[in-house]
């Protein structure tokens, strides 16, 4: 009875191990490739992210991008003017895990920052 109780143990461990090493093989060069796809397009197409930290009034904006430049020194400020409002977009990160990282560290100190794509 042992001795088949550790043969099915034996089978099972060198199964599960094969199985699991040709999951990684295959899966690894799927996303090594993903990754290539991802870089090249990012190299041609890639625009971009900014992070808005307001969109409303003239007078708010300006105070509200005062603000930041006096919390985030060095940290790239833009006031833009689209017809009714006004928006205070920061920083300029190539990818959204940047513009992300940047949310966390500007949502302390402002309320409902977002990442914005830079367009075309």
């Amino acid at each position: 009875m042992n001795n088949k109780l550790i043969l099915l143990f034996i089978f099972l461990l060198i199964g599960t191990t094969s199985i699991s090493a040709q999951n990684d093989t295959n899966s690894s060069k799927e996303i090594k490739n993903l990754i290539s796809k991802k870089r090249s397009f990012n190299k041609d197409f890639g625009f971009g992210y900014r992070v808005q930290i307001f969109y409303g009034s003239e007078t708010k904006a300006r105070k509200l991008q005062s603000k930041f430049k006096i919390n985030f020194p060095g940290v790239y400020t833009k006031l833009l003017y689209i017809a009714p409002e006004w928006k205070v977009q920061v920083g300029n990160y190539k990818t959204k895990l940047e513009a992300d990282k940047a949310i966390i560290a500007f949502s302390e100190k402002f309320e409902g920052v977002i990442a914005i794509p830079l367009g075309k």
